[in-house]
């Protein structure tokens, strides 16, 4: 018993191990990592479970084209284990919806099969109404959101594994500030993504110092014969609170002082600005004082600048200043 115990327990983990078309693994490797989860298996006995057991009863697909060969799902096969129920189809739904203003189409394509799967679940269900579902389920983003950059499905594939396995990446870049497109080895160290664009970012060459490259402007991308370096001293966590992708002015936080109008002071007592605020009311009027440990960076800046009318900013004096440059620079071009 305990033997058939084990050999659906790897049937269960193989399911989990190989990946959608475009995807690939490799016997090897699949065999490796089915070690490394305490299964004990000879490359013979794998390649007659892939072969004799799952490829008769799912979309498995060998890429035999060259050694060692490859197996791969059909792209629109999901083994939903375990099965969705009404509440996580519809966290689906939600997260597919805000996620399209977010990431490009073709990362987004990667959920593909589980996004698909919660929406024939709820459209499936027309006993207690839920099949209207649709008309009754939206995500909005908070301000306005840029339509996602696009790059190609196989640029990201190839990022992804370089990431994952630790490989340098070969690459064709477009420079944004030269409009041409260089070659460079990269040296892959984090992925961030922020508003409508996806960084890799990465050292390149033989330098140390870590620098980010849109996806977008990725036009090819290889696994690289060179050995992958890693910057040891790099922190995502770090990378980005030092104002990485943020426009920081400097490395500690600032105090915001700003009166704000009745609407933002209640839109702030329920999503606070930080983990450190106050809200006092001022005196014979309906607005608050705001006071708020924030980032001393652009991003808030620009929030600020965005309010309008609703805010009047009194620390930083820097930010003061600049907000009423900006205003006198728009009066000035009043006809």
């Amino acid at each position: 018993m305990s033997e058939i115990r084990e050999t659906l327990f790897r049937y269960l983990t193989m399911l989990q191990l190989i990946p959608r078309s475009p995807g690939r693994v490799s016997t090897p490797v699949l065999l490796e990592k089915l070690h490394e989860r305490g299964f004990r298996i000879d490359t013979r006995s794998l390649q007659r479970d892939l072969r004799d057991k799952l490829a008769l009863h799912f979309p498995l697909v060998c890429d035999d084209s060259s050694k060692p060969y490859r197996w791969y799902f059909d792209r629109d096969f999901h083994c939903n284990l375990p099965a969705l129920d009404v509440p996580s189809a519809l966290t689906l739904v939600l997260a597919e919806e805000y996620l399209k203003g977010v990431l490009p189409p073709v990362v987004i394509d990667q959920l593909a099969p589980q996004f698909r799967d919660a929406r024939r679940l709820l459209d499936d269900l027309e006993g207690n109404g839920l099949s209207q579902w649709a008309k009754r389920v939206r995500a909005i983003p908070n301000g306005k959101v840029l339509i996602p950059a696009l790059f190609k499905e196989m640029i990201w594939q190839v990022v992804a594994q370089a990431l994952m396995e630790n490989r340098a990446l070969d690459v064709t870049y477009l420079s944004r500030s030269t409009e041409q497109e260089k070659q460079f080895t990269l040296h892959p160290q984090g992925l961030v993504s922020r508003h409508s664009v996806t960084y890799l970012l990465a050292t390149v060459n033989d330098y140390d110092d870590i620098r980010q490259f849109a996806l977008h402007r990725i036009k090819k991308a290889i696994i690289s014969s060179n050995s992958w370096r890693e910057s040891t001293a790099f922190d995502l966590d770090s990378y980005i609170h030092n104002g990485a992708f943020g426009y920081l002015d400097g490395n500690e936080d600032t105090r915001l002082v700003a009166n704000v109008a009745p609407q933002l002071a209640w839109l702030l007592t329920e999503t606070p600005l930080s983990n450190h605020q106050t809200l006092i009311p001022l005196e014979n009027s309906e607005w608050q004082r705001l006071e708020a440990v924030v980032p001393n960076d652009q991003q808030t800046l620009w929030w600020l600048k965005g309010l309008g009318a609703n805010v009047e900013v009194l620390e930083p004096l820097a930010w003061q200043n600049d907000i009423l440059d900006t205003a006198r620079e728009i009066l000035s071009r009043v006809p």
